[in-house]
């Protein structure tokens, strides 16, 4: 089964972080990737832009409206994701657990919904 692993952390926690700490902990998250890739539960991982790069799109009555920003205000924001794959829910929280933005965030999981191809 396909698993979705959003990662969430503050971003200012991020900023703050000196130029070494930043690439120590971006090192760690390769790292992983690679173990993931390794072992099979690794199929594609990447980061995103900061939330002020994010745009927001909402359809309402047939009109597309548009908001700077992410979907809701909240303290932790959307920074990455890692898509793996798992036996079933067990497997899918051991390897969350090992995201290390674990550490200073969250790692929301959620299993892809498999759609009938037409």
């Amino acid at each position: 089964m396909k698993y979705l692993c959003l990662v969430y952390r503050e971003e200012r926690i991020v900023d703050a972080m000196s130029k070494s700490e930043f690439d120590a902990f971006v090192g760690e998250h390769r790292a992983y990737d690679a173990v993931l890739r390794e072992s099979g539960h690794g199929i594609h991982s990447e980061g995103l832009q900061p939330v002020q790069t994010a745009t927001t799109v909402r359809v309402r009555s047939g009109k597309v409206y548009t908001t700077d920003g992410p979907f809701a205000e909240t303290k932790e924001q959307l920074g990455g994701f890692f898509l793996i794959s798992a036996r079933d829910l067990d497997e899918a929280i051991l390897v969350a657990s090992k995201i290390p933005a674990a550490r200073m965030g969250s790692i929301e999981i959620r299993p892809l919904r498999e759609l009938e191809q037409p």
